[in-house]
């Protein structure tokens, strides 16, 4: 419906209105008939009708896309790159989310590459991982290489990129949708390059695909002056819930989320803002519902390694990161586990995460999950759960910042969608 305000004028403006309207109104409904006639046309020469694709099945039946938790049984997924990956200029949101030991290096290296050896023995690593899982029947896409040292410049800002490493960062499957996700780092701004070519697949196959909102990442989304000297710093401002990102606009890292059908679960974290988690809760109602969650964590950044859902009723709770809202897991009947202190050696490097990465696991269904050689406690744990381990060695895998979680985005599990909290 047309509608004409009048600010100011009494009856005058209401006369003016009116004699708009008597105008207007013959050529607006001239164009309405026409352009509803036109619509009627080009919808009839479709071959498939929308509402008949809305009666028949919310999944596509050829879709290649469909997942709904963390642990159905894995049938094909989506494994990272290390190839060319390149450490971050060091910029206040990549400070704001590394520890203070490693500052040196990357005011050093930041836009350089990661060092050459490490590298290699990395690449190599993650090729053995992906035919792990072939062998374990899982079908395995990678990633574009992409030389991500290439300047990039916005109207906003300059950087380099940073890797194809982490599709657990960037894409967040939810049924048959792959949701892309905006990123809160600027050297992680054209990540997205890498994995087109895979998703115009998967589209083709009859998966949704959306991107979210692109932040500009201009100067306002960063607090510029975030006082992170100190871990007692990052623990003060973690509780009062001050973050390196403001609420400028909308960003997320699709990692801060984690899947239990029609529960999903996130944290507000130095990349996650509160606009981000409203987007993505109107976007997923009313089907799903998205649950904000907190963690006594001094650098908050992605939820996999602090709290990683393992199973129906089943959730792994890092210890030194307890969850304020755990009682909604208990009260539900959900059976919560703190892993074992991880093993990795204080000396080997780990420029972008930490040593938790030993529960940052993958469920192949919810009897095998692949875990690290070198964590022999927490495979013991998982025996003890009658969970098979498979045990495949990533550790200069990750120093770029993720384990088995981080490094892989599951595209098809067999399962249908489940609530598990009513």
């Amino acid at each position: 419906m047309l509608r004409v305000r009048c600010l100011r004028g009494g009856s005058r403006g209401a006369e003016a209105a009116h004699y708009i309207g008597s105008r207007l109104r013959g050529a607006f409904t001239g164009w309405v008939q026409r352009t509803f006639q036109s619509t009627q046309a080009a919808a009839a020469s479709q071959n498939t009708c929308a509402a008949d694709e809305k009666a028949t099945s919310p999944v596509p039946k050829d879709c290649l896309v469909c997942s709904y938790n963390e642990w159905d049984p894995l049938e094909e997924v989506i494994v990272g790159r290390a190839e060319n990956a390149c450490v971050p200029p060091f910029s206040v949101e990549v400070k704001a989310n590394t520890y203070e030991k490693y500052w040196g290096f990357y005011q050093k290296f930041g836009g350089q590459s990661f060092p050459k050896d490490h590298l290699k023995k990395a690449v190599a690593e993650i090729e053995e991982m992906c035919n792990i899982l072939k062998g374990e029947g899982v079908i395995v896409k990678r990633p574009d290489p992409i030389d991500w040292s290439v300047k990039y410049k916005t109207p906003d800002f300059e950087s380099t990129g940073m890797y194809a490493a982490m599709p657990r960062d960037i894409l967040l499957v939810v049924g048959n949708e792959i949701i892309e996700a905006p990123m809160a780092w600027r050297a992680r701004f054209f990540e997205y390059r890498a994995y087109r070519r895979l998703i115009k697949d998967y589209f083709n196959s009859g998966a949704k695909w959306t991107t979210a909102p692109k932040p500009t990442m201009a100067d306002e989304l960063y607090d510029q002056n975030y006082p992170i000297h100190s871990v007692e710093d990052r623990h003060k401002l973690a509780a009062q819930g001050k973050f390196v990102t403001t609420e400028f606009e909308p960003c997320f890292d699709a990692a801060d989320f984690i899947r239990a059908g029609r529960d999903i679960f996130v944290q507000r974290s130095q990349v996650t803002n509160h606009m981000g988690i409203e987007w993505m809760r109107r976007h997923l109602a009313p089907d799903y519902r998205v649950h904000i969650i907190s963690f006594k964590d001094p650098n908050p950044m992605h939820i996999d390694a602090t709290f990683n859902i393992i199973g129906p009723g089943l959730v792994l709770s890092n210890p030194d990161r307890p969850c304020h809202q755990i009682e909604l897991f208990k009260k539900a009947g959900w059976t919560v586990i703190q892993p074992p202190v991880p093993l990795i050696p204080d000396d080997h490097p780990l420029w972008m995460s930490s040593k938790w990465l030993s529960m940052n696991v993958l469920m192949l269904d919810e009897k095998r999950v692949m875990v690290d050689a070198n964590e022999t406690s927490i495979q013991k744990m998982f025996e003890k759960l009658g969970i098979s381990t498979i045990k495949v060695n990533i550790r200069h895998a990750n120093s770029l910042g993720g384990g088995f979680h981080c490094w892989t985005c599951d595209i098809r599990r067999r399962g249908t969608l489940q609530s598990y909290f009513d």
